[in-house]
């Protein structure tokens, strides 16, 4: 009998998932491991495997978001029929951009809402399948403002097209380019500057699978529920909300006014600017997570940051050895390596607080902040205490890459149990680095600088870097705190202890 394809949890803290591009068309013949679709969850964008072999129906559209085990698709084993009709909206072939139609609860513009065309200025990335690349957030925007992604440059790491290319486009500010320079795009009307009147942008925005199925489980017409500003869609809370002020008779289930942007309780939202703005930019995709889990950390934990400088002439000294030997790790290498060991001698630093009380625990997973173009990403060392310099070095060099890249799996950007930050490279001393939740700390690392000591009486120039230690006063005080950060100090004045 047909078999559900649900979308599927990629991690412990995985609640949703986003369908980026179905890689099948409807009635497709796939087989158990072959890639499906790809998907974007609240950490990376990856794709995802059929479970069985059969003929897969998708139902899920291109640009609908999903709880982990909701259905997204029927399989039909062999000998079974597959029910005749349109293929469902988002199950696109494989080899071309997903349509702007695909999304049905985003309201695109019309033809003539396209840029002005221009002589073809640059190729369009593509994989060697022919897959254009593109950020989930810039397919989300081109399917709002009707453009095209096929005909989009982008300027992204690797050609990487970003949200930012497609509205360049769509502006008339950046000309489209073309995998088929021969072909001379057709020119259009400017971009149409009218907007809808709020009730019609409240009925046009999208929605979450869960905002939809409590709206109508509630009987609750979407059109007077306000979308979160971060991303643009309306949320289960959203929903919820507004029902609660109906019920209370109050005026907050009223749409949003054109030009208001709600407050949302993820984000502290805020007034309208004090000025016209040059450019606005939404917080969505990656940078919308990013600030609703940021907001999130500071509101539900006790903060402390302390600062410590670290004597680093031995690291130093050890990684020029290592350079002229051709396998040098970075500074952040032995910054993580010594927090790695620090933290099984100070297990309380390596712990969540739970409903049951303050979880310790057994294993060491040191996440590594990367900065995007879009955002943040923390990939994670598994078992960083038990590897040595030379082990961990190559290790954060390839999730940092896959990070740039977009290829990180699930499973290496989840389960952190404490988090590194750097900012040396930026010149800066010491900052204030914020809780990656669910985790109790997070180390901010400083650059390496001369500094006059005095030993025995004689002055002297040596390396120091300061750390910056962020905790949470629920989980440990600030002794405990202060000689976890020791720990790593003498650690890293000892590198040896490293190998």
């Amino acid at each position: 009998m047909p078999a559900d394809f649900q979308m599927p949890k990629l991690g412990l803290t995985m609640e949703e998932g986003t369908i980026v591009e179905w890689l099948v068309s409807d009635g497709d013949e796939i087989t158990e491991g072959s890639a499906v679709l790809v998907i974007e969850t609240d950490k990376t964008e990856t794709e995802v495997e059929a479970p069985i072999s059969g003929r897969i129906r998708p139902s899920g559209a291109v640009g609908d978001t999903f709880a982990c085990g909701e259905v997204i698709g029927t399989v039909y084993a062999d000998g079974e029929d597959v029910p005749d009709g349109p293929a469902p909206a988002g199950a696109a072939a494989p080899s071309g951009p997903p349509p702007a139609e695909a999304a049905p609860d985003v309201a695109a513009p019309p033809a003539a809402a396209a840029a002005p065309a221009a002589p073809v200025a640059a190729a369009v990335a593509t994989t060697s399948t022919g897959r254009v690349i593109a950020s989930p957030n810039a397919r989300r925007v081109a399917a709002e403002l009707g453009v095209d992604i096929s005909t989009v440059a982008g300027t992204g790491p690797g050609g990487r097209i970003t949200s930012e290319d497609v509205e360049e486009v769509a502006s008339g500010r950046a000309a489209p380019a073309t995998a088929a320079p021969a072909a001379a795009p057709s020119p259009a009307a400017p971009v149409a500057t009218t907007s809808a009147p709020p009730a019609a942008a409240a009925a046009n925005a999208p929605a979450t699978a869960a905002a939809r199925q409590l709206a109508e489980l509630l009987g609750v017409d979407l059109a007077g529920v306000p979308a979160d500003p971060t991303d643009g869609r309306i949320s289960r809370d959203g929903v919820a909300r507004h029902v609660r002020a109906l019920l209370a008779g109050g005026a907050a289930a009223a749409p949003v006014a054109a030009g208001a942007a709600p407050r949302s309780a993820g984000t502290g939202g805020s007034a309208p600017a004090t000025q016209p703005p040059s450019e606005t930019i939404r917080l969505s995709g990656m940078r919308g997570t990013i600030a609703k889990r940021m907001h999130a950390s500071l509101q539900e934990m006790a903060q402390l940051t302390l600062t410590m400088d670290a004597a680093m002439d031995a690291v130093v000294a050890d990684r020029a050895a290592r350079k002229d030997a051709g396998n040098a790790p970075g500074f952040t290498d032995y910054v993580i390596a010594a927090a790695a060991r620090a933290l099984r001698s100070h297990p309380r630093v390596n712990s969540q607080v739970t409903d049951e009380g303050i979880a310790l625990l057994p294993e060491v997973h040191v996440g590594l902040a990367v900065a995007l173009d879009e955002g943040l990403i923390v990939p994670v060392v598994k078992n960083a205490d038990r590897l040595s310099l030379g082990q961990l070095a190559p290790e954060t060099t390839r999730l940092a890459e896959a990070a740039r890249s977009g290829s990180l799996t699930p499973d290496e950007a989840t389960g952190g149990t404490f988090s590194v930050t750097a900012l040396g490279m930026y010149g800066v001393d010491a900052f204030t680095p914020v809780i990656n939740p669910p985790n109790a700390a997070i180390l901010g690392v400083g650059r390496i600088r001369d500094e006059l000591v005095v030993e025995n009486g004689e002055g002297k120039v040596a390396k120091r870097m300061t750390l910056s230690l962020t905790w949470d006063h629920r989980v440990l005080d600030g002794a405990p705190a202060a000689e976890f950060t020791q720990t790593i100090c003498q650690l890293l004045a000892d590198p040896s202890q490293l190998v």
